[in-house]
Order: C-alpha cells, then structure tokens, then sequence
C-alpha cells in the first residue's frame, strides 16, 4: 500500500481519486498535483514507483498545500478563535448547533444528536385480573 504523507492510500484505486484520501484533497487539486508531478491518472496506485511518489510528494510540499494534520490544526484553531472571542458562530459551535443558519425546529439531527425523550406516554401494565365477586346491589 503506497504510503504518502503518512496516510495509507488504497492500492487497487485509480491514483487520481487515491490522493483524494489525503484530508484536504479532492478530484480537482489531486488532478492538478497528478499533472504537475508527470504521473498517469489512471494509474493504479499499487502501480506506483518509488520515484513517482517521491514526485507527488515533492509536489505537494513546494507549492505549500496544506493538507492532513496541518489543516485540521488550522481548523480547529479557527473554531477555538471563534469561540474564544464569543462570536455567534463560536457560541453555536460550543452548544452543538448548525453553525451557518439551518433551522433547527426541525430537522439538524446530525448536530444536535438523537431526539431526547420528550414528554413519553407510558402505558401502565393490566392489572392482574381478580376473581370475579358479585357486586354488592347498593342503593
């Protein structure tokens, strides 16, 4: 399995669409960092030699992408920003609410969790049934 900036990509995938496991590339930039460094797209990945990784590799690095652990660093530290300064996007970050204005009556169950039991209606077991004893005519 190539290994390229420390991620394991998938061997028997095409090697255009294997970059985008890489956090933070996509089918347009693996393209482009593909095209750059004189590898075949349609390559397969487990086709690779060592010279055509080193490529990517060095291609990545100079123009400066930010991928993996560089750019989730930069975004959490962005969100840690956000809420460090109290801003309505920090506050709904810290409460576990959609951030970009979705409604939230309904719907945003991904970031809200699953439903809390609300007001549950609990039906009480029969009670066992008893002899039945005549009833007393009462007046």
């Amino acid at each position: 399995m190539p290994r390229i900036l420390g991620v394991d990509i998938p061997k028997e995938k095409r090697t255009d669409i294997a970059l985008s496991y890489l956090y933070g590339v996509g089918r347009v930039l693996s393209g482009k960092i593909l095209d750059e460094a004189k590898v075949e797209r349609s390559k397969r990945a487990k086709d690779l030699s060592d010279a055509e990784i080193s490529n990517i590799v060095a291609v990545i690095q100079k123009n400066g992408l930010r991928i993996e652990g560089d750019l989730r660093r930069d975004i959490s530290q962005n969100i840690k920003r956000l809420m460090d300064i109290g801003s309505w996007r920090g506050m709904r970050h810290k409460k576990g609410l959609p951030v970009r204005g979705q409604r939230t009556r309904t719907n945003a169950r991904t970031r809200k969790g699953p439903r809390k039991g609300g007001a549950i209606v609990i039906k009480k077991e029969a009670a066992p049934a008893k002899a039945a004893a005549p009833k007393p005519a009462g007046k």
